[in-house]
């Protein structure tokens, strides 16, 4: 198939069967990179009643860098990898220091910010400045290997070179939504029996899910003895401190002694 023939059926489709969600609503590069963040390694039906609760209470970038830690973690809790709240934070406090408040709109100073990897900052450009930033997130890998018969195994790179490429000139904000519909809709994974490169692992019961535990407990709160962590988490004292001491260095909770609380 080729490129005006791929653009007209996915664009066509889309046309009629668009999701709609809330961050599509705006064209606000703040709320867009608000919905990335949230969205990495989380599912859409998830995403969307924090996303109002998180913007209710941090409408701009400007209010997230004021905030508290604490409100921030306390607002996030629920949508896992909770480390993406506090770099959040920090990007937002980074971004009104040197970028008066305003979302960078070159790729090398959103890459600069912290929790924004390649795939972000081309979202973000793409979806936010509808600039030609290629995004191949799961759905669109899927799509680019079935529609141009490409081996599974093509790399990162050339497949973000052919998505380049097939970028219809000033649509690439609607594109990129058209694929991941389409992706999500249409070319599943079961359909085209196309897996994606790496698998999440177990969750219930993993140390992903102690931390998740261990961040609700405290939201409910605000501060616990690590000895009442480890009787409500049924896990010894030695395997919980372990967990929480890691949590500490990353910014997620304060633990003075014996005794854990969100940071401030």
């Amino acid at each position: 198939m080729n490129t005006h023939a791929l653009q007209k059926k996915i664009l066509s489709w889309y046309a009629l069967h668009k999701r709609d969600l809330p961050w599509r609503r705006t064209e606000d590069p703040y709320k867009i990179l608000v919905s990335e963040i949230m969205l990495q390694q989380t599912q859409v039906d998830r995403v969307v009643p924090k996303y109002h609760a998180f913007l209710k209470k941090f409408p701009t970038c400007i209010a997230l860098a004021r905030g508290k830690r604490s409100d921030v973690l306390a607002l996030w809790s629920g949508l896992g990898y909770n480390n993406r709240a506090v770099r959040l934070h920090e990007l937002a406090q980074i971004v009104v220091s040197k970028h008066e408040g305003e979302i960078p709109k070159d790729y090398e100073s959103l890459i600069s910010l912290p929790g924004v990897g390649p795939y972000t900052a081309h979202a973000i450009l793409s979806f936010a400045f509808n600039l030609p930033y290629a995004c191949v997130d799961t759905n669109i890998r899927r799509i680019l290997i079935h529609e141009l018969t490409l081996p599974h195994t093509l790399s990162d790179v050339k497949l973000r070179e052919l998505a380049q490429e097939l970028i219809p000139k000033n649509k690439s904000r609607e594109w990129h939504n058209a694929l991941m519909d389409y992706g999500s809709a249409v070319l599943t994974s079961k359909k085209t029996g196309i897996k994606a490169k790496t698998q999440q692992s177990k969750f219930f019961g993993s140390r992903r899910w102690y931390r998740g535990q261990i961040m609700k407990l405290l939201v409910e709160r605000r501060s616990l003895y690590l000895t009442t962590l480890s009787k409500k988490l049924q896990k010894e004292d030695s395997w919980i401190k372990n967990i929480v001491d890691e949590m500490a260095m990353e910014g997620l909770v304060l633990r003075e002694k014996e005794k854990i609380s969100l940071p401030t």
